[in-house]
């Protein structure tokens, strides 16, 4: 895993965003919140804050 999986974090303002994603890929990111006692969603935030992340 390349990324860093956040505690859930403090409420901040916020949208609600709907993505359509394959099954294959929402059941991965299932069992890497399951892995790591957190939410699905955080697992997301934590992918894409990752990959928009400046060096």
């Amino acid at each position: 895993m390349n990324f860093e999986i956040k505690s859930t974090q403090k409420k901040e303002p916020a949208v609600y965003k709907t993505l359509y994603i394959k099954r294959s890929l929402a059941e991965r990111i299932e069992q890497i919140a399951a892995e790591n006692k957190t939410s699905f969603n955080n697992v997301v935030i934590s992918m894409i804050e990752s990959c928009l992340k400046e060096d």
